[in-house]
């Protein structure tokens, strides 16, 4: 149906489409929600099923499938040692090996991001020191976390936190440095010190890019506080998949690598709702364009 309207320069008569009714607000954002809530589960149902077909086969292709356990044979493993104290005791260990090294990462990451960024002296002091360490991986410094610290779990700690601070460091330092002078300047301006300019400028402004980093550095973190566990640990998720490999227990090394994915998927969530929290004052993100979708 259409309505007719006046021409504003004539007077004359034009038509138009009568507009229906206005769609709900949200609506859309709810069903594009839905939609990609159930391409997810899909996505990993697909991935069982076709791991259970390949062993359930014994697929031998490029890939020999035929000495892996079957799907259901990693859910009943998994079910198993749920019942157990153990298996809970050995991801509490490895959990609080990586909240601490990751909290020790964050504080003393950003601080050294803030400060090589913000200092001359510093960059030049700290910065070939920085330059130098960060391409050894974290791993590499087992033998050292074992001369340096009494204790097997302070060395874990210690790799778990190198591993993460690094990637805190270099967002940081970019962050902070991509900032525009003019912020600050206008503070300056306005009476503002050097501490006001820190806390209300260069910290809000390089957040997004700090949690960047901090979300890099929890999946670096996880990688290693699992394979120090393998090497020097004692309990842990990582330490019990390596034995569950050394006793030739297949399932159960699947049942270890999976819990340490979701795990780690639990941890970077974590992570990543903070960051929203602390950055609600950015614009709310929008949908991308839908050109390139079905």
């Amino acid at each position: 149906m259409t309505v007719q309207t006046l021409d504003a320069a004539g007077g004359s008569r034009t038509n138009r489409p009568e507009s229906g009714p206005a769609p709900a607000p949200g609506a859309a954002g709810r069903r594009l929600g839905w939609r990609r809530r159930l391409l997810r589960t899909g996505s990993v149902l697909a991935a069982l099923g076709l791991w259970q077909l390949l062993t359930g086969l014994q697929v031998r292709l490029w890939l020999d499938f035929s000495q892996l356990p079957t799907t259901l044979q990693v859910a009943d493993s998994l079910r198993q040692q749920v019942g157990t104290a153990l298996y809970w005791e050995d991801l509490g260990d490895s959990l609080r090996r990586i909240l601490l090294g990751f909290l020790l990462a964050a504080v003393l990451g950003t601080a050294t991001g803030v400060l090589v960024a913000r200092s001359r002296t510093a960059e030049d002091l700290l910065g070939p020191v920085l330059e130098l360490l960060r391409p050894i991986p974290a791993i590499a410094l087992v033998p050292v976390a074992i001369l340096l610290f009494p204790g097997t779990e302070q060395g874990i700690v210690f790799i778990t936190a190198t591993a993460a601070y690094f990637p805190v460091v270099v967002s940081t330092r970019h962050a902070v440095r991509a900032l525009s002078p003019v912020w600050e300047e206008a503070v300056l301006t306005l009476g503002g010190g050097r501490l006001r300019v820190l806390a209300q400028v260069v910290l809000p402004g390089a957040l997004p890019g700090i949690l960047g980093g901090l979300s890099v550095g929890m999946g670096v973190a996880w990688i290693c506080v699992i394979s120090a566990e393998m090497l020097s640990g004692q309990y842990g998720i990582g330490y019990r998949t390596w034995q569950d490999y050394t006793v030739v227990d297949y399932p159960g090394v699947l049942v270890g690598m999976v819990s340490i994915g979701l795990l780690g998927r639990i941890t970077a969530g974590a992570v990543e709702l903070v960051g929203r929290r602390l950055t609600r004052w950015l614009p709310p993100r929008t949908e991308r364009s839908t050109a390139w979708t079905p």
